[in-house]
């Protein structure tokens, strides 16, 4: 069981792999001009919406936790209501971190919000995925040793390398958009 599990979960992370990989390099057939450096929103989003399908199809496909019982269609849809809540209020909270963190509040909010938006991309989207709405189930997986399967070790491990490595990438440099070499729209 453990391996099948195991593939399960190779499965689900080589295509999320392959679909950061594929957002660079499909857009640039469509895209006139398309380059990641010099159309970084445009990267964004197509890279933020590529991570969404796969993983929200991936979880269809390979369900971790399959329910055991069975849900109405209104009790279906008010799930998928909390989680698009709880994707946006995660967006909110990522964007005001960001924000504390020294990127600029009212010059450059698109490019923030959308670093905001890819950041619970990795990290909310695949929670609501396995866990659902359940807070509960997120404190139990998030706690010092609450993760009871292979799913929820690897929940715990891409969601904090996501947090650590958003850190890690702009722990270097300061967030001052205006600077020149750090702006990329003015350079192409």
């Amino acid at each position: 069981m453990k391996d099948t599990e195991i593939k399960k979960l190779l499965f689900a992370h080589v295509f999320c792999v392959v679909s950061i990989i594929l957002s660079t390099v499909i857009p640039s057939f469509f895209l006139e001009n398309f380059s990641v450096l010099g159309t970084h929103l445009t990267w964004l989003c197509i890279c933020s919406a590529c991570v969404t399908t796969v993983n929200i199809f991936l979880y269809i496909i390979v369900k971790p936790n399959p329910s055991s019982k069975r849900s109405s269609f209104a009790h279906k849809i008010s799930r998928f209501l909390k989680c698009c809540i709880y994707f946006f209020m995660s967006c909110i909270v990522f964007h005001g971190i960001t924000v504390l963190y020294g990127a600029p509040l009212i010059q450059s909010v698109l490019e923030t919000f959308l670093f905001a938006v890819l950041l619970s991309t990795f990290t909310t989207l695949n929670c609501l995925c396995m866990l659902g709405p359940n807070i509960q189930a997120w404190i139990r997986v998030f706690s010092k040793n609450g993760a009871m399967s292979i799913w929820d070790n690897s929940l715990q491990i891409t969601t904090m390398c996501s947090i650590v490595g958003a850190w890690l990438g702009a722990f270097p440099i300061p967030l001052d958009w205006d600077r020149p070499w750090q702006n990329f729209c003015s350079e192409v």
